[in-house]
């Protein structure tokens, strides 16, 4: 009996390993909100590392989060990196292409607590007076988060920090 048992937790373990295998080796996450302000308003707040703090819902989740900028002040060529030891993990940003009021494309990349390496987009357009802001991150799925992902709805996760950013830009373009 107890022979059995083992046996049916080693198929299904087995089952359940090669099922992660085949999921997509990509993701994608995408948030789009419409903002009533004008894209160079909401674009100076994205295009700047240091005005991160008033809208990145990231920023928030360890007020003892080490930080360090460098290369260029905003714009293509700025880099943002942060180490924490609680939620926010340890990782480095750089602003890859800066197409005002329009497009911000950056590379993020993790070291902690699981390392990875995406590329994050933010497109404006802008509709009358007001903008649509789109928020999307894709990038490669390593073996560990297709099995995460069978557990975990990534997309719901981290898209509900992108709908939270999302906001918080509405809140801080809209006065």
């Amino acid at each position: 009996m107890l022979k059995t048992i083992a046996l049916v937790i080693v198929a299904a373990i087995a089952a359940l390993l090669i099922f992660a295998a085949t999921r997509p080796g990509t993701f994608r996450v995408e948030r789009t909100a419409r903002i009533d302000a004008p894209a160079e308003k909401i674009f100076a707040l994205i295009d700047d590392f240091h005005r991160w703090g008033t809208w990145s819902p990231y920023e928030k989740l360890d007020p003892a989060m080490k930080r360090s900028f460098g290369g260029a002040a905003s714009g293509k060529g700025a880099t943002y990196a942060w180490e924490s030891d609680g939620k926010a993990g340890a990782g480095r940003m750089e602003i890859i292409e800066s197409v005002p009021a329009s497009k911000v494309g950056i590379n993020l990349d993790f070291t902690k607590p699981i390392e990875g390496h995406n590329l994050a987009e933010f497109t404006l357009q802008p509709q009358g007076n007001a903008t649509q802001v789109t928020w999307s991150m894709q990038g490669e799925s390593p073996y560990i988060a297709k099995l995460m992902g069978i557990f975990f709805n990534m997309d719901q996760m981290i898209g509900k920090d992108f709908e939270a950013g999302l906001a918080n830009l509405k809140t801080a373009t809209e006065k």
